[in-house]
């Protein structure tokens, strides 16, 4: 069994038991940079919902409450962070005041539906708080959007647990496919990252 799928066992058993607190927290989680998938703990909410144990605009409620708060602390970690961080030690991860520079930039024009967006992809959504308060993003604009992605998605996967009753498990499995496919993106866009820095670096000398 995979890390993921033991955490997804035992998230879907603390909510038999332990009810809202345990969506709460989970949200939380998921919304930080922990893999905690929503995918797990929302359509088996949905699940709840039909067996009456659960209410479905509770959940949906709670979940995004909880999705606020994790995001807010990413964009506070990457806002207060940020800078200094990358001053210290991003040279080692070839980052510089430029790329910084450009991060603030793209979110003073593009930050709205960029966060808003990537509430609905894999692995991006558990990040993109992060660059978002590195890039000053103003702190109104960035939770309003957040909230209103977040609350689209977490009614979506609660409605899709509702639907599919016993079978919510199969969202966790068809996810999976979405998640690599990001990663793999993820992994090709950190390739031609690197690369352009050492053609840069290789100019420079």
């Amino acid at each position: 069994m995979h890390l993921t799928e033991l955490i997804s066992e035992l998230i879907t058993k603390f909510i038999s038991s332990t009810g809202y607190i345990t969506v709460f927290i989970g949200m939380i989680m998921e919304s930080m940079v922990i893999p905690l998938p929503s995918e797990t703990i929302l359509p088996f909410a949905g699940f709840l919902v039909v067996e009456g144990r659960f209410n479905y605009i509770a959940v949906v409620l709670i979940a995004t409450f909880g999705s606020l708060i994790g995001s807010s602390l990413s964009y506070i970690a990457g806002y207060f962070l940020g800078k200094p961080f990358v001053s210290k030690f991003g040279k080692y991860l070839l980052l510089d005041e430029e790329e910084l520079a450009t991060t603030e930039k793209f979110f003073r024009k593009h930050g709205e539906i960029t966060v808003f967006i990537c509430r609905f992809i894999p692995v991006v959504r558990h990040l993109i708080s992060i660059p978002a308060g590195t890039g000053k993003m103003k702190y109104a604009k960035f939770i309003a959007f957040t909230a209103a992605g977040a609350l689209l998605w977490n009614g979506i996967l609660t409605y899709i647990g509702c639907v599919l009753k016993q079978h919510w498990g199969m969202v966790m499995k068809y996810s999976k496919v979405l998640d690599y496919l990001v990663l793999i993106i993820l992994f090709a866009l950190v390739a031609l990252f690197i690369l352009r820095h050492y053609k840069k670096s290789k100019k420079t000398i």
